[in-house]
């Protein structure tokens, strides 16, 4: 098992409880994250630290924090190089949405602490739901009434807490789509857990047996070929097509996902220079995958270096109708702050917040990137009290 597979795992292990912490804990000051780092021991806490970074929008601390896992300089094989230039890049998100008028099942995969990986799930969505797709399968969703309430809550799940996670299960509802949970709960893992999440798809289709389905998953769950684990034998996605016979569409956002320092970052990611994401295609319309003769899914993205603009991630502004909000400085008041926006009645309802900001200063304050709405501010200071609430109309 490798390195990352067995922190994923105690990962989950000690995260299990953590949904039901405390409001003051649900999202950290960055110097309380970096203090828990530091005090703690255990082999996973610069996952778990990058995931409580996430939660509060501070992508910057969240790559950086990864990182400390370990990483090293990409370097390229000649073989891999002109196999490379035999390829061409297109818009990532316009061949999916073509690519999914002739197929039935999409499997999708994140890296935990990528947000922008769901941000681009985020910018299918319509797409493929005019295309036929009615189903929406997360991983990390435990949320038995979510197509009821029609947004995610602090309870949904730990990773569903991240802002762009819940803004990726509030568009989809919102759009249409019947969304389920499939993870294994008999606290299987390895082959098993493979198996088990491959068979509660399998029931959910059988009970809805109308409309193609997409899946959201993390990591290696997605690689229908011979996984990096040969432990499992198939993955989730390769026992999906054996079960079903339904040989589904598995995309990669994971293997060239940028590093926090550009010199780490693979070199296909300079090379193509690309503002947007990219798969990779041949003159005989062959997708890119890796390497030559690499058959783990049928396609990996390879997503642009991140640019910040007033603070904030350029990918956060990829989906439709967002804007950028700036908060006025008569409201900053003291430093810091950490600023929640809630869409209308989700606060009182422990929702999941459409953005989060922490403000060091009035001068260079993050801005908050919404979609066109009502919204609840809510300001916190340094001892979690709530010290201001006032609504506002994004037009």
């Amino acid at each position: 098992m490798s390195k990352t597979k067995f922190l994923s795992i105690l990962f989950l292990l000690a995260t299990a409880n953590l949904v039901a912490q405390s409001e003051k804990f649900e999202y950290r000051f960055s110097i309380d994250v970096a203090n828990l780092i530091e005090k703690d021991t255990v082999p996973w806490r610069f996952q778990m630290g990058a995931n409580e970074y996430s939660f509060i929008g501070n992508y910057r601390k969240t790559r950086e924090t990864w990182d400390k896992n370990g990483v090293r300089v990409a370097s390229l094989t000649k073989e891999d190089s002109l196999y490379f230039v035999e390829f061409s890049p297109v818009n990532a998100r316009d061949y999916i949405i073509e690519r999914s008028k002739n197929e039935q099942i999409i499997i999708i995969n994140e890296a935990h602490t990528y947000p922008s990986h769901r941000t681009f799930t985020h910018s299918l969505l319509q797409g493929l739901y005019d295309n036929g797709y009615r189903y929406l399968g997360l991983e990390a969703l435990f949320d038995t009434v979510i197509n009821e309430r029609k947004y995610p809550i602090i309870e949904s799940g730990y990773y569903t807490k991240e802002p762009e996670f819940g803004n990726l299960i509030y568009t989809a509802l919102n759009i249409g789509f019947k969304l389920f949970g499939y993870e294994a709960t008999g606290g299987e893992n390895g082959k098993e857990r493979e198996i088990a999440q491959a068979r509660n798809i399998i029931r959910f289709i059988d009970q809805n047996p109308h409309g193609k389905l997409l899946i959201h998953c993390g990591h290696d769950h997605v690689i229908e070929g011979m996984p990096s684990s040969r432990a499992w034998e198939k993955a989730m996605a390769g026992r999906l097509k054996e079960y079903t016979q339904i040989d589904p569409f598995t995309i990669d956002q994971t293997q060239f996902a940028e590093k926090s320092e550009i010199m780490y970052n693979h070199p296909f990611i300079a090379m193509i220079n690309k503002e947007f994401p990219v798969v990779l295609i041949d003159k005989n319309g062959n997708l890119f995958n890796g390497k030559k003769g690499n058959e783990q899914v049928d396609v990996r993205i390879i997503h642009p270096e991140t640019h910040y603009v007033n603070n904030r991630p350029n990918w956060l502004l990829s989906i439709e109708n967002r804007k950028e909000y700036r908060i006025e400085n008569l409201k900053i008041t003291q430093y810091p702050l950490l600023v929640l926006a809630y869409r209308k009645n989700e606060f009182e309802n422990r929702g999941v917040p459409t953005d989060i900001i922490e403000v060091f200063e009035s001068e260079n304050a993050p801005f908050l990137i919404l979609e066109k709405g009502d919204y609840d501010i809510i300001m916190k200071d340094r001892n979690y009290s709530i010290i201001n609430r006032y609504e506002i109309k994004v037009e």
